[in-house]
Protein backbone atom coordinates (compact mmCIF):
# COMPACT_ATOMS: atom_id res chain seq x y z
CA UNK A 1 0.00 0.00 0.00
CA UNK A 2 2.47 2.81 0.87
CA UNK A 3 4.10 2.10 -2.66
CA UNK A 4 1.22 3.17 -4.45
CA UNK A 5 0.66 5.97 -1.98
CA UNK A 6 4.66 7.04 -3.07
CA UNK A 7 3.76 6.55 -6.96
CA UNK A 8 0.51 8.51 -6.49
CA UNK A 9 2.36 11.42 -4.81
CA UNK A 10 4.93 11.22 -7.95
CA UNK A 11 2.22 11.39 -9.98
CA UNK A 12 0.42 14.23 -8.30
CA UNK A 13 3.90 16.07 -8.56
CA UNK A 14 4.14 15.21 -12.15
CA UNK A 15 0.76 16.78 -12.93
CA UNK A 16 1.31 19.90 -10.77
CA UNK A 17 4.64 20.78 -12.33
CA UNK A 18 3.35 19.99 -15.77
CA UNK A 19 0.07 22.26 -14.64
CA UNK A 20 2.98 24.92 -13.37
CA UNK A 21 4.89 24.82 -16.47
CA UNK A 22 1.63 25.53 -18.73
CA UNK A 23 0.48 28.17 -16.80
CA UNK A 24 3.97 29.76 -16.97
CA UNK A 25 4.21 29.35 -20.88
CA UNK A 26 0.64 31.10 -21.18
CA UNK A 27 1.71 34.01 -19.12
CA UNK A 28 4.39 34.76 -21.60
CA UNK A 29 2.46 35.52 -24.35
CA UNK A 30 0.56 37.88 -22.43
CA UNK A 31 3.59 39.89 -21.43
CA UNK A 32 4.60 39.92 -24.97
CA UNK A 33 1.20 41.05 -25.97
CA UNK A 34 1.44 43.77 -23.53
CA UNK A 35 4.44 44.72 -24.51
CA UNK A 36 3.19 45.27 -28.08
CA UNK A 37 0.47 47.22 -26.61
CA UNK A 38 2.56 49.50 -24.60
CA UNK A 39 5.01 50.17 -27.72
CA UNK A 40 2.16 50.64 -29.76
CA UNK A 41 0.61 53.08 -26.86
CA UNK A 42 4.50 55.06 -26.97
CA UNK A 43 4.69 55.37 -30.62
CA UNK A 44 1.67 57.21 -30.77
CA UNK A 45 2.70 59.56 -28.15
CA UNK A 46 5.97 59.81 -29.59
CA UNK A 47 4.33 60.37 -33.35
CA UNK A 48 2.07 63.59 -31.64
CA UNK A 49 5.24 64.76 -30.20
CA UNK A 50 7.26 64.95 -33.16
CA UNK A 51 4.58 66.85 -34.78
CA UNK A 52 4.75 69.26 -33.13
CA UNK A 53 8.28 70.11 -32.83
CA UNK A 54 8.21 69.48 -36.94
CA UNK A 55 5.30 72.81 -36.79
CA UNK A 56 8.50 74.92 -34.65
CA UNK A 57 5.82 74.22 -31.45
CA UNK A 58 8.46 73.79 -29.30
CA UNK A 59 7.08 74.73 -26.20
CA UNK A 60 3.83 72.96 -26.62
CA UNK A 61 6.51 69.59 -26.99
CA UNK A 62 8.09 70.75 -23.47
CA UNK A 63 4.83 70.77 -21.92
CA UNK A 64 3.66 67.48 -22.99
CA UNK A 65 6.64 66.12 -22.28
CA UNK A 66 7.23 63.29 -19.32
CA UNK A 67 7.88 65.21 -15.90
CA UNK A 68 11.35 63.16 -15.49
CA UNK A 69 12.33 65.60 -19.38
CA UNK A 70 10.46 68.64 -17.31
CA UNK A 71 13.12 67.95 -14.78
CA UNK A 72 15.92 67.84 -17.24
CA UNK A 73 15.60 71.20 -18.72
CA UNK A 74 13.50 74.39 -18.19
CA UNK A 75 11.33 75.59 -21.28
CA UNK A 76 12.89 78.38 -22.23
CA UNK A 77 16.43 76.38 -22.60
CA UNK A 78 14.86 73.47 -24.61
CA UNK A 79 12.77 76.11 -27.08
CA UNK A 80 16.36 77.76 -27.64
CA UNK A 81 18.12 74.46 -28.13
CA UNK A 82 15.89 73.43 -30.72
CA UNK A 83 15.83 76.37 -32.31
CA UNK A 84 19.30 76.04 -33.08
CA UNK A 85 19.08 72.27 -34.18
CA UNK A 86 15.97 72.05 -36.04
CA UNK A 87 16.13 75.14 -37.50
CA UNK A 88 19.05 74.95 -39.69
CA UNK A 89 17.89 71.18 -41.27
CA UNK A 90 14.27 72.47 -42.93
CA UNK A 91 11.15 71.02 -42.98
CA UNK A 92 10.78 67.47 -42.63
CA UNK A 93 10.57 65.53 -45.85
CA UNK A 94 10.20 61.90 -44.43
CA UNK A 95 10.05 59.76 -41.12
CA UNK A 96 10.09 56.05 -41.15
CA UNK A 97 10.58 54.18 -37.71
CA UNK A 98 13.46 51.37 -38.61
CA UNK A 99 13.09 50.27 -34.21
CA UNK A 100 11.20 49.81 -31.43
CA UNK A 101 12.38 48.71 -28.16
CA UNK A 102 10.52 48.34 -24.72
CA UNK A 103 12.69 48.36 -21.52
CA UNK A 104 13.11 48.96 -18.37
CA UNK A 105 16.15 49.99 -17.51
CA UNK A 106 17.67 52.92 -19.42
CA UNK A 107 21.74 54.41 -18.43
CA UNK A 108 21.46 57.39 -16.21
CA UNK A 109 17.45 57.50 -16.34
CA UNK A 110 15.46 56.43 -13.15
CA UNK A 111 13.92 53.39 -13.41
CA UNK A 112 10.48 53.01 -14.99
CA UNK A 113 9.25 51.85 -18.42
CA UNK A 114 10.22 53.20 -21.52
CA UNK A 115 10.04 52.68 -25.64
CA UNK A 116 13.54 53.21 -27.26
CA UNK A 117 12.40 54.16 -30.92
CA UNK A 118 14.50 55.24 -33.81
CA UNK A 119 13.26 56.80 -36.88
CA UNK A 120 15.48 57.49 -40.05
CA UNK A 121 14.22 60.87 -41.06
CA UNK A 122 15.14 63.16 -43.89
CA UNK A 123 14.63 67.00 -43.41
CA UNK A 124 14.89 69.96 -46.26
CA UNK A 125 18.76 70.33 -45.54
CA UNK A 126 20.26 67.32 -44.11
CA UNK A 127 19.30 63.29 -45.36
CA UNK A 128 20.53 59.98 -43.02
CA UNK A 129 19.59 61.52 -39.91
CA UNK A 130 18.47 59.04 -37.09
CA UNK A 131 16.32 60.50 -34.65
CA UNK A 132 15.56 58.76 -31.02
CA UNK A 133 12.74 59.37 -29.13
CA UNK A 134 12.26 57.91 -26.03
CA UNK A 135 8.14 57.61 -24.55
CA UNK A 136 8.32 56.29 -20.60
CA UNK A 137 5.09 55.69 -18.75
CA UNK A 138 4.94 58.61 -16.73
CA UNK A 139 3.23 58.49 -13.30
CA UNK A 140 -0.54 58.70 -14.71
CA UNK A 141 0.01 55.60 -17.04
CA UNK A 142 -0.09 57.82 -19.49
CA UNK A 143 3.25 57.77 -22.13
CA UNK A 144 5.30 61.11 -22.74
CA UNK A 145 8.45 61.74 -24.46
CA UNK A 146 11.16 61.62 -21.94
CA UNK A 147 14.15 61.94 -24.30
CA UNK A 148 15.37 63.36 -27.85
CA UNK A 149 18.30 62.59 -29.60
CA UNK A 150 19.25 63.62 -33.60
CA UNK A 151 22.48 62.06 -35.25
Amino acid sequence: MRGREVMRGRQVMRLLMTLGIAALALLVPAAHADEKDDIAKAQRAAVAWLALTDSGKYGESWDTAAAVFKAGVTKADWEKALKAIRAPLGALRSRTLKSATFTRKLPDAPPGEYVILQFDTQFENKSGIVETVTPMRDKDGSWRVSGYFLK
